[in-house]
Formats: structure tokens, sequence, C-alpha cells
């Protein structure tokens, strides 16, 4: 479970159906907070955007007419707690909001920076949640969202997205979080009750870290015992879930590398891909 979004990925509601190849924005509508700061929301595509090149090539090459939300992931601050800007960042957010599409910044990640974790403490999280909440407001993003992973997940995670949900929610911005099955103990009611909505990370069930397990890393059953997990046994309404499918391949061995999403359509071309 250690390459959580590492690549380029879409995370797709689940409550409705959806033909990938043809979805056009006009077929959903877009997230948002009305004046009431209460969602408004049906389907929703997310893409996820390297915050790493050039951001201006990277967003040149997608298409946005396919997505609702794009997520720049992931924007780390300093040790110190401080967040940087892109050079690039506010002509993307205007390329995006110029085609209807809402933008957020994703922190933390898979693999965050190592002082994460302090940045987490209560001495911090006053200071970090400002700044970043300062950086959204500056960059003219819509929101968060928060892909706190891992160890992580502690005993500071609660206190660190309710405040940080609180001060977005009062600035009318949204706040969204990569959440996976296998740390379900460890998120409180409390903490995702404050999400705008959520995206199940359903994939990584295996992978090249465990060779004497290969197999399929995000098999279709997996998405069905994750979506029943969180609208059932924690009572997640459906409209707030989204299932993040992955669009990378996983090979078992020195011969068998793991594969882009093109690279995988090059070997077997997809006509069609449907979400029931």
């Amino acid at each position: 479970m250690n390459s959580y979004k590492n690549k380029i990925l879409l995370i797709l509601g689940f409550f409705t159906t959806v033909t990938i190849v043809a979805c056009k924005k006009s077929m959903v509508k877009a997230e948002g907070i009305d004046s009431n700061n209460t969602t408004t929301a049906r389907f929703k595509v997310v893409g996820y955007l390297p915050y790493q090149g050039n951001l201006l090539d990277e967003v040149n090459a997608i298409d946005m007419s396919k997505i609702t939300h794009l997520n720049i992931a992931f924007i780390n601050p300093d040790a110190d707690g401080n967040f940087t800007a892109d050079a690039n960042l506010q002509k993307v957010v205007n390329m995006a909001h110029n085609q209807k599409v809402q933008v957020l910044a994703a922190i933390a990640g898979g693999s965050p920076p190592a002082y994460f974790s302090k940045l987490m403490e209560p001495a911090m999280q006053a200071k970090v949640i400002a700044n970043l909440v300062k950086f959204t407001q500056d960059n003219s993003l819509d929101g968060i969202d928060v892909d706190i992973e891992q160890s992580l997940i502690n005993s500071n995670y609660e206190s660190f997205v309710t405040s940080l949900t609180a001060l977005l929610k009062a600035k009318g911005k949204l706040t969204t979080a990569a959440i996976a099955t296998v740390y379900a103990a460890s998120y409180s009611d409390k903490a995702l009750a404050g999400f705008n909505f959520l995206n199940v990370m359903s994939y990584d069930k295996t992978g090249p870290w465990n060779p004497r397990n290969p197999g399929q890393h995000s098999p279709y059953t997996m998405a069905v015992e994750d979506l029943a997990y969180w609208s059932g046994t924690r009572g997640i309404a459906i409209e707030k879930l989204n299932l993040g499918v992955p669009f990378y391949g996983y090979g078992f061995g020195t011969n068998a590398p793991s594969l882009h999403f093109r690279q995988l359509l090059r070997r077997t071309p997809v006509q069609k891909i449907r979400i029931r």
C-alpha cells in the first residue's frame, strides 16, 4: 500500500452509470457549495495532476470536458509549514475555471515529506492550517484534498481535518479526502463528516512489494467491498462517495515491469469501460 496515487488516476462517482470514453461535462453537475454551505452534487469525475515538471504542458494534455474536478498533487509545505506556489499554478487554475472545472490542492500523498507528521502536531497545526487556507485563497483554488495516509492517520488527524474543514467551509471552499479501507479503523466518524466528498482508493491491494501475492491489484470485488463498507457499515451518504480507480498496472518480477495506462491500452485497446 506504499504507492497510492503516485501516478495519474481518476476518481469516479459510483452512484450512476458512466462510459468513461464518452463522458462529457454536460452529463454531470459539478460539486460545489451553495450559499447555505451545503453540498450541491451529482456525478463527479476527479482527475489528479502531478505537481511537478511544467504544469502548463501537463494541463494542456488534459481534456477538461471529461472532468469536473482537478486535484493538483501534491502541494506540500516546507518544514516550517509554509506553502509556495508554482509559477504557473494560477494560470492552470484560470484555464480550468474557464472550462468549469474546480481545482483543489491535494496535500500529503503516499510519500509525504518526512516532517509532515510534526506539522500535524498541536504546536504546529494552527499555523499550517492558516497557511493552507491562505494559499487556497491566494491562488483562487476551490478547496483542499486531504490525502493523509498510513501512519499519519493518527491521534492528530481528527483535529487537523476538522479545523481545516471548518475554516475552508467558512470561506466557501471544498474539503475532500482520499481514504483507504485498509485504514478504516483509524478514521473517526467526526473527521469524515466534515468532508464534502470522499475518494475511496480502491486499488493497490497487492503489488511488487508483495511478490508472493501476484495478481490484480484493483479487482472488481475490492470496489464492491470498499463501497459496501463505507456506505453500509460506516453509514456515509452514497452521494459523498467516489470510487478511486487506478490508471496503471503492476508487474511482478524482473521481466514484468509496471505499466502506465497508455502502455496498457497499446497492448489491449479498450473501447468502453463502464462503472455501474
